[in-house]
């Protein structure tokens, strides 16, 4: 971790947590309701062992990013769809709501005290994560009686270690990362662990990321680890449709509405086939760290097939520079996507 951002290597970013100034924290219990919440200096907290997170895995969490844009403004990306969306997580998990002028308040001020580690936008962005936890002390299962609600931001750049490159992937068929009717379409804490084993083993092969089957039809696909997964073919874009065990990402979401309506292509939501994704034209990823990833090659029962050898992922890439132009103000937002931090 890095205290002072003067000694920052601002032009080597990674995906890792560096130590910033503050982070924001309310409290909530069923006497008071919410706290209006604070800046607190960033550090380590204090909570129960016995509480209903630690024990229970009752926790949401969202991720979204702030963005030094070309007009030299802090700009933000979708905020109000990060808000709704960690409540219907917050729903699903039997958490309370939080009002979205908490949310959205406490983004800005978060952002604002930090703002000297907003890196150009050239260089990267401000990662924020909020994070909602049962803190409440529960020895039986059940929901914890006080949540703290609490963010924390560091300044990030490519999630890849060595910058973007087309991934090698396995399709995985010895682990599910959900069942369909349990809570894989909630950003719960507790999801991303299933993934980690499987991760583990698959690096250890030489795999950058995995992609998980569907655990009530293993013949079409799910999720890869942490992003939503597209297919090209015959210049159709192609999605898994929200089933309640996938994820309904921000970034997937600002794809289909770019494809269909900035690029005039078309678009579905729908089964993918694991025939589907090995003939496809292009295959990519979608998340909000990784924003748009492009699939090099996928391997399925031991063999390897290729993509893009020809157009070097001209459609993922395409689609990739346009939502980056528009989160960083190169490119028109024909949305209203992008709001000015000062206009939260």
């Amino acid at each position: 971790m890095v205290k002072d951002d003067n000694k920052i290597d601002w032009d080597n970013l990674g995906f890792n947590v560096i130590k910033t100034k503050s982070m924001f924290s309310a409290t909530f219990d069923f006497d008071s309701g919410w706290s209006d919440g604070e800046l607190i200096p960033y550090g380590n907290i204090s909570i129960s062992p016995a509480s209903a997170a630690l024990n229970y895995g009752q926790g949401v969490f969202e991720g979204t990013k702030a963005y030094r844009s070309n007009e030299n403004r802090i700009v933000t990306f979708r905020l109000l769809d990060n808000s709704s969306r960690m409540n219907a997580s917050n729903n699903r998990l039997c958490i309370p709501e939080i009002p979205k002028e908490l949310f959205l308040n406490a983004v800005k001020s978060i952002i604002l005290d930090n703002q000297s580690f907003i890196p150009k936008s050239n260089q990267g962005s401000l990662y924020i994560r909020p994070v909602i936890w049962g803190t409440g002390a529960m020895l039986g299962v059940k929901p914890a009686e006080e949540y703290t609600f609490m963010i924390y931001v560091s300044p990030v750049g490519s999630y890849f270690s060595k910058g973007l490159k087309a991934l090698n992937v396995l399709i995985d068929k010895n682990f599910h990362r959900t069942a369909k009717k349990g809570i894989g379409g909630a950003k719960a804490i507790g999801n991303y662990s299933a993934s980690l084993f499987p991760m583990i083993k698959a690096q250890e092969k030489g795999f950058d990321e995995i992609i998980f089957l569907n655990s009530a039809n293993e013949n079409i696909i799910d999720e890869a680890r942490s992003a939503n997964i597209f297919i090209i073919k015959n210049k159709i874009i192609k999605t898994p449709a929200l089933d309640g065990s996938i994820l309904p990402g921000i970034t997937r979401d600002s794809i289909l509405k770019i494809s269909e309506r900035v690029l005039d292509l078309e678009i579905k939501e729908c089964d993918i086939s694991i025939h589907d994704i090995l003939n496809a034209d292009e295959v990519f990823f979608t998340g909000t760290a990784v924003i748009v990833a492009p699939v090099g090659s996928i391997t399925y029962e031991g063999i390897l097939y290729s993509y893009n050898k020809n157009n070097n992922y001209q459609m993922t890439m395409q689609l990739r520079d346009t939502i980056i132009g528009i989160q960083n103000e190169t490119i028109k937002d024909p949305f209203g996507w992008t709001v000015p931090v000062d206009n939260l």
